[in-house]
């Protein structure tokens, strides 16, 4: 909370934590604990609760959620700066790799994701390798979406291939897109590299493995991006759900032979 409360003090209103923060990096094996999960107000989201209430700042943090039904998912939480929680998001596309053997220890999310009206904005989250899959920031500047919380967790070594993706998506999606990485390896896996923040012009805000960095969006720069190149184009929702339906879906899990 010490950090937390720094960043209040330099200005920020809400604190985008790095993917799963309360929880060591897990997935580096595919063997799940059962101490990892807990129900949607269990003790970890209770901590998240009481540090945004305590410190007075907004917070997005994830956690490993476990369902009545016994699914478990990766959940990110938004709490409000008095510790309310306004919005869930559960991770849609699960890795399976050496490192990173998520879909051993969480099932994909089967909402699509939406946007939340917070902090004077509209915004939407997603999850590490969902910002990959660039349909979902699309989908959520489509519905009004005006910034795009990413926590993550990627390796260094692999930076080079999410640095473009970002700044792609916000400037085809006219949408800021900010994203927090976990910061150093874990378990033998290398986890590292900078955060992001791009504006929708696609201009990199800000870039760095500090443990604070600190962004301010400004609404006539998203006005701006909007009424130019691409932001005007128009969105043919209906062509484009006559073309998806076309491909059979692939689950999460399922085979790729």
């Amino acid at each position: 909370s010490a950090t937390l409360n720094e960043a209040k003090s330099q200005g920020a209103q809400l604190a985008v934590l790095p993917e799963i923060v309360v929880l060591p990096w897990s997935p580096a094996t595919p063997e799940p604990r059962d101490e990892d999960a807990e129900a949607a107000d269990g003790p970890r989201h209770s901590m998240l609760s009481q540090v945004a209430a305590e410190t007075g700042i907004g917070l997005l943090g994830g956690l490993i959620e476990r369902t009545n039904t016994g699914r478990r998912f990766n959940t990110c939480v938004l709490f409000d700066s008095e510790g309310t929680p306004i919005h869930r998001y559960r991770k849609i596309h699960i890795p399976d790799e050496p490192g990173f053997h998520e879909c051993d220890h969480y099932d994909a999310g089967d909402d699509p994701p939406s946007p939340v009206h917070a902090f004077g904005w509209s915004m939407g989250v997603q999850i590490c390798s969902d910002m990959n899959r660039p349909a979902g920031a699309q989908l959520l500047a489509a519905r009004g979406c005006e910034c795009i919380l990413g926590p993550r967790s990627t390796e260094e070594a692999t930076y080079w291939k999410w640095r473009p993706v970002f700044i792609a998506n916000a400037l085809t999606c006219c949408t800021y897109m900010l994203s927090v990485n976990r910061p150093g390896p874990e378990q033998d896996v290398l986890i590292g590299g900078p955060s992001i923040a791009v504006a929708p012009t696609g201009e990199v805000l800000l870039e760095t493995t500090d443990p604070i960095g600190l962004v301010t969006l400004d609404r006539d720069v998203l006005e701006q991006a909007r009424q130019g190149y691409p932001g005007y184009l128009a969105v043919p929702s209906s062509l484009y759900a006559r073309g998806w339906a076309t491909i059979p879906p692939r689950a999460a899990h399922e085979s790729r032979d």
